[in-house]
């Protein structure tokens, strides 16, 4: 399946163009008849992110955090940075 929301690494997304990955999990685990994209989604996500807490940083957030996708974006965005990892690309 090709999927124009799938890129090679976080560091070829924008910070919109992740929280937009993050809406469309969302609408898939809503709407969709399958699990099938959302799943594909989902391990998108947790490989690019490579945040330990993988898929419950969106399902089983912590007491108090942000699970919508701009939250989790921030988190992942501060996270990546903690640890040295590349961040996302620049907003042109």
């Amino acid at each position: 399946m090709t999927d124009t929301l799938l890129k090679n690494n976080i560091s070829e997304y924008t910070e919109s163009e992740f929280v937009e990955l993050l809406e469309e999990l969302a609408k898939e685990d809503e709407e969709a008849d399958t699990d099938d994209r959302a799943d594909l989604l989902l391990l998108h996500f947790e490989k690019i992110s490579e945040h330990p807490a993988g898929s419950d940083l969106i399902y089983y957030p912590e007491d108090g955090a942000d699970n919508s996708p701009e939250g989790v974006t921030q988190i992942v965005k501060e996270w990546r940075k903690a640890q040295g990892l590349p961040g996302f690309k620049v907003q042109e």
